[in-house]
This record gives C-alpha cells, sequence and structure tokens, in this order.
C-alpha cells in the first residue's frame, strides 16, 4: 500500500475530521440557527464509546480483565495490546468491530442530540448556546474525574480496528483515507439534506419560525431530529478521532478544539453553505500545518511565539468575518426545489400560454 507523506497525512486526518464535525455544526447552526456551542459534547461523547465500549467487549469475549471489579482501566494498556493482536489476524473481525464502534457512538450522539432538545426548545439564543457550552464541559469533567470510564486523569488506550492493514505508515494511510471516505459521505449527505424538503424546512423555520409554525410545521419535532442528526455525526468525528490515535484523556478534548475552531471554519466558508464550509476547513487546516511545519523559521521573523499564532489567527478569522464578510467567502445561496432547468420549462410553458 502507499504510504502518504507525513505532512499530507496530516493535511488529511484534520481536513477529514474537521469536516465532519464543521458540517454536524452547519445542520444545526446554518440550516436551523440553533446556538450550538457545545459540539464538545458530542464528540467527546463519541471519543467515550470507543475507548470504553469496544475494548471492554473484545476483552471479555477473549476472556480478559473487562470490568470494573477488574480495574479495565489500570490495565488498559496490556489488555489492549493482546487485543490488537487478535484484531491483526482477522481483517473480517477488525471491520466489524469498526462499524460496531461508529453504529454505537452515533447512536450515543443522536441519544445526546436528543436530550439537548429539552433545553433548546424553552431556551433561546445566548442562553441556549451557554447552557449547550456547559453540558460539553460537565461530560469533560466527568470522564477527567471517574476514572472507571475512561482513566481519568491517566486516560486509556484504545482498541486499533485498523491493524489488520500492517503496522507503521501503512496503517495510518489506511486509516485517514477510511476517515476522509467518511468525511465525504458526511459532506454528500449534508448537500443531500440541504436540497431536500426537510432540508427546506429547516431554513425556513430559522428564517421565519412563527411563520412556519403558522404553515403547520412541527418546530418541536424539526429541532428534536436537527440536534439528533448533528449529535450523530459529531460523535463520529469524535470516535474516529480516538481510533486513529489510539488512546483517549479527556482533558485533551476541549472546547477550543471541538468547538470554537468548527465555529471559526463554518464561519470562514459561509454559514449555511456546505462547500463554504468545506473551503473553511481545508483552508485552515492548510494554514495551522504551515504554521506547525515552518516554526522554527517563523520564530526568526514574528516577535511571538510560533505556538501562539494558530490561536491568534482564529480570533482574528472571526473578528475580521463577522466585521467585514459576515455571509463568509462562499454566501449561502438560496435551495432550489426543483432543477433549474426544469424551472425555466415551466417559465416557457407559462409564457407561451
Amino acid at each position: 500500500m502507499i504510504e502518504l507523506p507525513p505532512v499530507v497525512l496530516q493535511v488529511v486526518l484534520n481536513f477529514s475530521i474537521g469536516l465532519i464535525v464543521a458540517t454536524s455544526l452547519n445542520i444545526e447552526v446554518g440550516f436551523l440557527g440553533i446556538p450550538q456551542f457545545g459540539r464538545l459534547l458530542a464528540v467527546i461523547a463519541g471519543a467515550i464509546v470507543a475507548a470504553a465500549l469496544p475494548g471492554r467487549i473484545l476483552a471479555a469475549y477473549l476472556g480478559l480483565p473487562w470490568g470494573a471489579e477488574y480495574a479495565y482501566h489500570l490495565y488498559n494498556f496490556g489488555i489492549v495490546a493482546k487485543i490488537n493482536e487478535f484484531l491483526a489476524a482477522s481483517a473480517t473481525v477488525s471491520i466489524g468491530v469498526l462499524i460496531l464502534t461508529l453504529v454505537l457512538a452515533a447512536s450515543i450522539g443522536g441519544i445526546i442530540g436528543y436530550l439537548c432538545a429539552y433545553p433548546a426548545l424553552r431556551l433561546r439564543e445566548a442562553y441556549l448556546g451557554i447552557t449547550l457550552l456547559a453540558f460539553g464541559d460537565l461530560l469533560m469533567n466527568i470522564a477527567w474525574n471517574y476514572d472507571p470510564l475512561v482513566g481519568g486523569t491517566t486516560g486509556v488506550w484504545v482498541i486499533d480496528p485498523f491493524r489488520f492493514v500492517g503496522a507503521g505508515g501503512a496503517r495510518f494511510t489506511f486509516s485517514a483515507l477510511f476517515i476522509l471516505a467518511i468525511a465525504i459521505a458526511v459532506f454528500i449527505y449534508a448537500e443531500l439534506l440541504a436540497r431536500s424538503p426537510f432540508g427546506r424546512t429547516l431554513k425556513a423555520v430559522r428564517d421565519a419560525e412563527v411563520a412556519a409554525g403558522v404553515y403547520g410545521k412541527d418546530i418541536v419535532r424539526i429541532r428534536t431530529q436537527t440536534l439528533i442528526i448533528g449529535g450523530a455525526v459529531a460523535a463520529l468525528a469524535g470516535a474516529l478521532w480516538a481510533l486513529f490515535t489510539g488512546s483517549m484523556k479527556a482533558s485533551t478534548y476541549t472546547r477550543l478544539t471541538w468547538t470554537f475552531w468548527p465555529w471559526a471554519f463554518m464561519m470562514l466558508g459561509g454559514t449555511g453553505n456546505n462547500l463554504g464550509v468545506l473551503l473553511g476547513v481545508l483552508l485552515y487546516t492548510i494554514a495551522r500545518t504551515a504554521i506547525i511545519l515552518y516554526k522554527g523559521a517563523l520564530s526568526t521573523i514574528i516577535p511571538i511565539d510560533p505556538e501562539w499564532l494558530e490561536y491568534i489567527m482564529i480570533g482574528l478569522v472571526v473578528v475580521v468575518v463577522a466585521l467585514f464578510r459576515p455571509q463568509g467567502i462562499i454566501p449561502e445561496r438560496p435551495t432550489l426545489a426543483l432543477p433549474k432547468s426544469k424551472i425555466k420549462a415551466i417559465v416557457k410553458s407559462l409564457e407561451k400560454s
């Protein structure tokens, strides 16, 4: 198998994960207008699922310590190493475990989205955003302080369902391309959603909720369904990230990385426009990778530590976009119920009549 260079691998991985999270955010914020500042909640839930469930299931199957009474989180390294040997010998089992993990993560993310619908129905704007933000930090702190879940402050190792393709560069290349394929699938799904009657309903509720309600749209159901979809998609990103890195430590899942950066991607590219979100993620990923690669050269040019440059950049992006181009690089365009060709044909027929 052809191995990607480390730089390309890093860009592909960060772009793919960023696209999944930013797309999930765009479905909730761009399409429906929910102030979703708790994206961390679903992402870390997906990572917890990947770190806590498949390893214990396989440990129980192989007769290894798996429950709290066996302190699975304390002896996790040795247990996961044995599980990975088992997975490396069977591509079928590895693929099955991978699919099961992603299904479980998406299901838990959807459940969390459903639970978030409760405050979303009663709170608006800043109040809802702050509440969702607090929920994300709450789950992170639970995972950080409750050791049996995912190792607490020590963290845990995560099983590797990609091990069957080999170790080293081959494994990282395959897993990065697999995550890219998932990201493309999520993007296509979001595009189909935006062009569907349901997607047009979301935007109608966003633009005129009272009018949509008057026309018989069930606002409660629409908000609930959207939060479920967004939560499920975001949880996929958390699970994929944990599986790729092979470890999970709650403190590494911060609101900066998993909430504010996706907001910057979305705002830079164009809120409500999936193609704009893709462009925003791509531009920021390339810029961030360049900063990381050329830290040494940058340190001789700029008067600050390059470590802080990416944080300054994201702040500038948010401020500049909000002031000068709030619609983003690619503004949202109206979604037509029919293709342009059919609309033109209808117009011509009306003109003839």
